[in-house]
C-alpha cells in the first residue's frame, strides 16, 4: 500500500479527446516527490525541442505532492509547468487554495495535458473519474462567472475550480491559472498556455483522503505547529498578511519605486499591510479584521490570505475576489508611483477576474509609465491615456485593456521586453527582466544573492526560487539552528555577494525547488523565519509515507528539479549568455536608505563563474554536464 499519493496520474489528450491513467512506481514518487520536479520531468518527455508556446505540441502539467491533502498547515499547493509563452524557456508556477487538496481527494496527484481541443472544453474529475465537457457556454466568462456555473451545473457547491479568465482565452503571455477567484498560478504565463488548447477549467470533486503511514508522528507535527505560529516568523501574517512586508521594505530601501528608479516611495505608509489591515480589509470598521478578513488555505492554521472590501468611491471591491498580496500592493502601487490603495485593490480584482499576474502585468505598467515621462510613448500611442506617475485611472484603465487585449493593453499584453521591441525609442533599457520575465518587488540592490538568482533562476526572475539573504546576514542569530541543518554556519556581511553567499544561492535554490516539489507553502516550510524547519518537514513527509528520508535526500530531490528545468532551457539553446542582468539595475537607486546603491555587469559574472562550480555545470555554457545529470538520476535527460 502507497502513503501519502494515489499512484495515479491523469493525462488528458485534448487532440483526440482521450483520457488514460498512468500508474507510476513509488521509486518515481520518491525520486521527485511530485510538484515542480515532477512536472518538469513530463514536460521535458513529452513536449518536443523548440515547440511554439502556444502550440499544441507544448505540454502542460499540472502535479501536488506527497503531502497534499493531508490535515497539517501548508500543504495544499499546486505546481503548474509548461514551456513558457513568456520567456520561451521552462515555465514553472505555483498556486495554493483549496483546488490543490481537492483535486487529491478526486483520486489523482496530478494532470498531464497533451494537444489542442477543437473547441473549447473543460475537465471533469470526481472520485477516480474524469471526463470532457464543453465549455462553449463559458469561454469568455469572468472566472467568478464560470465557476458558478460549473457548480450549478453539477449542483454542488463544494466543487474546485482551477481555469483561465478572458486573459488567458486571449492569450496574454502572462496569464494566470486562478482557482476560488482569488488564488492564482501566476508566473511564466501558464493561462495563457491553457487558453491555446481551448481549455477553459478543471473541475474537480471527491473523497478519496491520502492515507498516512504513522499517523500519531503526523498528528505530533501537526499540533506542534499550529501551536507555534505565534512564535514563529510567520505569527504576523495572521494579522497583516504578507502585506506587511512592505514597511520593512521601504525602511530598508528595498521597495521599487516608479519603475526601479528608486527603493522607497513616498506613499508607502498610504498602502502598507497596517492601513490594509485598519482600512478596507473585510470587518475592519467593525474591528472584526480576524474573524471576517483572514481566509486560508484547506487545513492551514496560519490564515495569511487578505480579504478586502471597498464598498464607495470608482474603485469598488467584492471580497469573493480576495486582496492584494505585498507583490501586488508593490507593482501597482510603488512601481507605478500609485498611492491609492483602493485602485490597487481594484486592480487586483481584475487581475483575478481576468486571470492575470499581478506581477507582470503592473511591473509591464510601470514600465510603460517611465517610458511615457520620458516621451518615449506619447498619447498617439496610448490612445488618449496619460501614463504619468501616480494616474490611478489610467492604470485601471489599462488594466482591462490588457485583460481584452483592445488598443495599447494589446501590446502590453506582450510584456514588457515585447513591448518595448514595438515601441522602441530607447524604451528596451526600461525594461526589468529576467529571462524577459518581470522583477518581483525584492531587489538585488540591498538582496544581492537575488541579483544572480534572478538571473540563473530557470524560469526566470522569482523570488520565490531560494532563501533571502537577510537570513544568513542579520537575520543568522535567530536562525543558527535551522541554517545549520541545511549546511551554512558562518554569518554573511550585510551587502555582500561573497563565494559563501552564492552557494547559499546554489544550496536554497535546491531547497525551494524541493519545497515545490513537495508542494509545501514556503512561508510555512523552510530553512530559516518559517513555521517548520527543514529537518521537520523531512519529518513530516516521512510520517506520511512512511520512508526513510533524510534532509541530504530532499536538498537531492530539488538538486534534480534545478537541473531539469536547466536540462529543457538548453534543449532549448539558451546558455549563460541569457542569465542576464536588466541595464536599469546598474544605475545608482536615488533617496532612502540605498540611495547610490547599485548592481553590476562585473560582479554578476564572478558570482555566475562560483554558482556554476557549486551546481557541477559547464562555466561556458551554464548548462548541466552529463556527469551530473547521470549523478542525478537523470541519464535520460542527458541523451535528449
Amino acid at each position: 500500500m502507497s502513503y501519502g499519493f494515489h499512484g495515479k496520474i491523469l493525462h488528458v489528450d485534448l487532440t483526440k479527446g482521450e483520457i488514460e491513467v498512468e500508474r507510476p512506481s513509488s521509486v518515481f514518487y520518491r525520486r521527485y516527490l511530485g510538484g515542480s520536479a515532477m512536472a518538469t520531468h513530463y514536460v521535458l518527455k513529452h513536449t518536443p525541442a523548440n515547440a511554439d508556446p502556444l502550440g499544441a505540441e507544448n505540454t502542460l502539467a499540472l502535479m501536488v505532492g506527497v503531502l497534499t491533502g493531508t490535515a497539517i498547515s501548508g500543504q495544499s499547493r499546486i505546481t503548474a509547468c509548461a514551456k513558457s509563452p513568456l520567456t520561451d524557456a521552462i515555465g514553472d508556477s505555483q498556486g495554493g487554495g483549496y483546488w490543490p487538496a481537492e483535486l487529491k481527494f478526486a483520486g489523482f496527484d496530478g494532470i498531464v495535458i497533451h494537444g489542442k481541443s477543437e473547441k473549447p472544453v473543460y475537465l471533469w474529475i470526481k472520485d477516480g473519474e474524469a471526463e470532457l465537457r464543453d465549455a462553449s457556454h463559458l469561454w469568455g466568462k469572468m472566472t467568478d462567472k464560470a465557476e458558478a456555473i460549473i457548480r450549478q451545473a453539477h449542483k454542488d457547491e463544494k466543487i474546485e475550480v482551477l481555469q483561465i479568465g478572458p486573459g488567458g482565452e486571449k492569450l496574454v503571455n502572462y496569464a494566470a491559472l486562478i482557482s476560488m477567484s482569488n488564488r492564482a498560478n501566476g508566473r511564466t504565463g501558464m493561462g495563457a498556455v491553457m487558453g491555446s488548447k481551448n481549455l477553459k477549467a478543471i473541475a474537480v470533486r471527491g473523497k478519496n483522503r491520502p492515507a498516512i503511514a504513522d499517523k500519531a508522528a503526523f498528528k505530533e507535527i501537526s499540533k506542534w505547529g499550529t501551536a507555534n505560529i505565534a512564535k514563529s516568523g510567520v505569527g504576523s501574517m495572521k494579522k497583516y498578511g504578507t502585506p506587511g512586508v512592505l514597511a520593512g521594505q521601504q525602511k530598508s530601501g528595498g521597495l521599487p519605486t516608479r519603475n526601479w528608479s528608486s527603493g522607497v516611495f513616498e506613499g508607502a505608509d498610504a498602502i502598507n499591510g497596517t492601513t490594509m489591515h485598519d482600512t478596507i480589509m473585510l470587518g475592519a470598521a467593525e474591528g472584526e479584521q480576524d474573524r471576517y478578513g483572514n481566509d486560508t488555505c484547506y487545513a492551514c492554521s496560519v490564515r495569511c490570505k487578505r480579504v478586502v472590501q471597498v464598498t464607495e468611491g470608482p474603485f469598488p471591491v467584492d471580497p469573493h475576489f480576495g486582496g492584494p498580496e505585498y507583490e501586488t500592493l508593490a507593482t501597482f502601487g510603488s512601481y507605478c508611483g500609485v498611492s491609492d490603495l483602493n485602485a490597487i485593490a481594484h486592480a487586483n480584482q481584475l487581475c483575478n477576474q481576468y486571470g492575470l499576474d499581478t506581477i507582470s502585468c503592473g511591473a509591464t505598467l510601470a514600465w510603460a509609465f517611465d517610458a511615457y515621462e520620458q516621451e518615449m510613448i506619447t498619447v498617439a500611442d496610448t490612445g488618449g491615456l496619460a501614463l504619468n506617475w501616480g494616474n490611478a485611472e489610467a492604470m485601471i484603465a489599462l488594466v482591462k485593456q490588457i485583460g481584452e487585449r483592445d488598443g495599447f493593453g494589446d501590446i502590453l499584453a506582450e510584456g514588457s521586453v515585447r513591448a518595448a521591441e514595438k515601441i522602441g525609442h530607447g524604451s528596451e533599457e526600461l525594461t526589468v527582466t529576467g529571462r524577459k520575465m518581470e522583477y518581483p518587488a525584492h531587489m538585488p540592490q540591498v538582496k544581492r544573492m537575488l541579483g544572480l538568482v534572478y538571473s540563473v533562476n530557470p524560469y526566470g526572475a522569482d523570488h520565490e526560487a531560494s532563501e533571502h539573504d537577510p537570513a544568513y546576514e542579520g537575520g543568522f542569530k535567530w536562525y543558527k539552528e535551522r541554517l545549520a541543518e541545511i549546511g551554512f554556519y558562518e554569518q554573511q556581511e550585510q551587502y555582500s555577494l561573497t563565494d559563501e553567499k552564492v552557494r547559499f544561492a546554489a544550496v536554497t535554490m535546491h531547497l525551494y525547488n524541493a519545497l515545490d516539489s513537495a508542494t509545501a507553502c514556503q512561508f510555512v516550510f523552510g530553512p530559516s523565519w518559517h513555521l517548520y524547519s527543514t529537518g521537520q518537514l523531512v519529518d513530516t513527509i516521512n510520517a506520511v509515507t512512511g520512508w526513510d528520508m533524510t534532509v541530504e535526500e530532499l536538498l537531492l530531490v530539488g538538486e534534480r528539479g534545478v537541473n531539469l528545468q536547466r536540462a529543457f532551457n538548453a534543449r532549448e539553446g539558451i546558455t549563460r549568455e541569457d542569465d542576464r542582468l536588466p541595464k536599469k539595475l546598474t544605475k545608482a537607486l536615488k533617496g532612502g536608505r540605498s540611495d547610490g546603491f547599485n548592481f553590476t555587469f562585473e560582479e554578476l559574472e564572478t558570482a555566475k563563474d562560483q554558482y556554476y562550480a557549486h551546481s557541477g555545470w559547464d562555466a561556458v555554457t551554464g548548462n548541466p554536464t552529463r556527469e551530473k545529470l547521470e549523478a542525478l538520476d537523470l541519464a535520460w535527460v542527458a541523451g535528449l
